[in-house]
């Protein structure tokens, strides 16, 4: 059974930065596209990035050349390196494969940008 685990986040003032880690058990995470997601309060779960098995990364537009997605595959780890992070960047992250499957979200991890 697959359980990913998230950790990382924390209170932190616009322009900081964070690193979130995604630990993974199961044998799909070699072969698997990974993804970030974020819930902000009262809006849909967004996808954040996603990484191929290879390292190839994409991102959505209101990150892109602020975070950055990586993998370990020899730990079965995903990261997504959060810099000059805004307010609008509050939100609980989450990671799933890439398309997300229902069954593999955990509890996420709270990142709350605020002075």
């Amino acid at each position: 059974q697959v359980q990913l685990v998230e950790s990382g986040g924390g209170l932190v003032q616009p322009g900081g930065s964070l690193r979130l880690s995604c630990a993974t058990s199961g044998s799909i995470f070699k072969i698997a596209r990974m993804g970030w997601y974020r819930q902000a309060p009262g809006k849909q779960r967004e996808l954040v990035a996603h990484i191929t098995s290879g390292g190839v990364a994409n991102y959505n537009d209101a990150v892109k050349g602020r975070f950055t997605i990586s993998r370990d595959n020899a730990k079965n780890t995903v990261y997504l390196q959060m810099n000059s992070l805004k307010p609008e960047d509050t939100a609980v992250y989450y990671c799933n494969t890439f398309p997300q499957r229902p069954a593999f979200w955990g509890q996420g991890t709270q990142v709350t940008v605020s002075s």
